[in-house]
C-alpha cells in the first residue's frame, strides 16, 4: 500500500490583482496548512498577462516556497482560458478552482473536500447575495440564467460560481476530450455528468481592486454560453420565418381581394413599406444569429491553441507537455 498523500491543487486565475494577491495567498496557504495531514497541497496561479505588478508579487511569493506555482500566459486570453490552462498543467488528485480576489473564501475548501470524500466528483458553489453586485447586474444575471435554461438542453445552476472542486477523473476528461475553443465552463461542468453536490456560500466584498468583467466581456460570456449549449436561436429563425411567410401570404390574399372589391384604392404603398421593413428587420436579425454560429465554427476550424504559455515558475516537469498534448488532440480531431 502506497504511503503517498493524495494531492490537492488550488487553481487561481489572476488578472491585475496587485492590491489583494499577497493577502489572498497568505490566507489560502494558511487554510492549506491545516490540510497537511491529509493532502499534499499546492497552488497554481495562472497569470493572464497583467498590466500591473501582480506577477512581481507572485514571483516573490514563489521564492523558497515550491508549493506556489505560477503559469504566465503570453497575452490576455480571458478567465475561462486561464482555467483551461491551469487544468492542462495540473496532475492533482483533487483540483479546486477559485478566484483570487477574496470573494471566494478559502475557508470553504475543507467543506468542498468533505463532499468530495463523500463520493462527489464535482462539488460546485452557489453564490449568495454580495454587496459588490449592483441591482442592475444582479437582475441581468437572473435574466441570463433563466433565458439560458429556457433554451438550453443542459440545465445550468443559477448563480453558480467558478469556485468548484473536481476529481482527477473529471480533470482527465477536460484534458483529453473537451477541446472546443469557446468554453463556457459552468455549462461544461454540468454537461459532463458525474456525481455532483452544490455548496452555498456568502460572497465577501472584494479585497481590493475592481471587477475585471466589463459589460462587453459579460455580453461575450453570455453569448458563448448561449452558442455552446443551445441551437434554439436557429430553430427560432425557422419558426419565425414560417410565421412571417404565412403572414405575408395572408396579406397578399387580403390585398388582392381589396384591389378587386375597392377599385378606387391605390396599390397600397403603406402596406408595401411595412412588409418590406418588417421582413428586412427579421432577416437581418437572423442573419446575425447565423453569423454568430458561423463565427463559432470558424474559431474551431482555425485550430489555434487555446492559450500560449510565456513562462512557468516552480512548475513540475509533468505540466510542461500539457499544452502540446492539447494541440495534438486538436490536430488529430481535425
Amino acid at each position: 500500500m502506497s504511503d503517498r498523500l493524495p494531492s490537492l491543487a488550488v487553481l487561481c486565475p489572476v488578472y491585475n490583482e496587485e492590491a489583494v494577491i499577497a493577502a489572498f495567498a497568505t490566507k489560502l496557504l494558511s487554510v492549506l496548512d491545516s490540510l497537511k495531514p491529509r493532502y499534499d497541497c499546492s497552488v497554481l496561479f495562472v497569470v493572464d498577462r497583467c498590466t500591473d505588478s501582480t506577477l512581481d508579487v507572485l514571483r516573490r511569493q514563489a521564492v523558497g516556497d515550491d508549493r506556489i506555482q505560477v503559469l504566465v500566459l503570453s497575452t490576455r486570453f480571458g478567465h475561462q482560458m486561464s482555467l483551461r490552462a491551469g487544468m492542462d498543467h495540473s496532475d492533482a488528485d483533487v483540483l479546486v478552482m477559485m478566484d483570487s480576489d477574496l470573494q471566494h473564501p478559502p475557508e470553504l475548501i475543507p467543506q468542498l473536500l468533505a463532499e468530495y470524500e463523500n463520493g462527489n466528483d464535482i462539488v460546485y458553489t452557489i453564490r449568495q447575495s454580495s454587496e459588490d453586485v449592483g441591482v442592475l447586474r444582479g437582475m441581468a444575471s437572473r435574466i441570463f440564467y433563466k433565458a439560458l435554461n429556457w433554451v438550453s438542453e443542459v440545465p445550468i445552476e443559477p448563480n453558480a460560481a467558478d469556485f468548484r472542486l473536481i476529481s482527477r477523473k473529471v480533470l482527465r476528461v477536460f484534458q483529453t476530450q473537451i477541446l472546443e475553443r469557446n468554453q463556457f465552463m459552468r455549462g461544461l461542468f454540468g454537461w459532463v455528468g458525474f456525481n455532483k453536490k452544490a455548496v452555498p456560500f456568502q460572497a465577501a466584498p472584494r479585497g481590493g481592486g475592481r471587477s475585471k468583467y466589463s459589460i462587453a466581456r459579460l455580453l461575450t460570456f453570455a453569448l458563448n454560453g448561449l452558442l455552446s449549449f443551445s441551437k434554439t436561436p436557429l430553430k427560432a429563425a425557422v419558426v419565425v420565418g414560417l410565421l412571417f411567410a404565412l403572414a405575408g401570404l395572408l396579406m397578399a390574399i387580403v390585398t388582392t381581394i381589396q384591389f378587386f372589391v375597392y377599385a378606387q384604392l391605390p396599390s397600397g404603398w403603406t402596406t408595401i413599406v411595412t412588409l418590406v421593413s418588417g421582413f428586412s428587420g427579421i432577416q437581418l436579425v437572423f442573419m446575425g444569429v447565423l453569423g454568430l454560429y458561423v463565427g463559432a465554427i470558424y474559431d474551431e476550424v482555425k485550430g489555434r491553441p487555446h492559450y500560449i504559455v510565456q513562462e512557468g515558475i516552480n512548475l513540475k516537469p509533468w505540466g510542461a507537455d500539457r499544452q502540446a498534448l492539447g494541440q495534438r488532440n486538436v490536430a488529430d480531431r481535425s
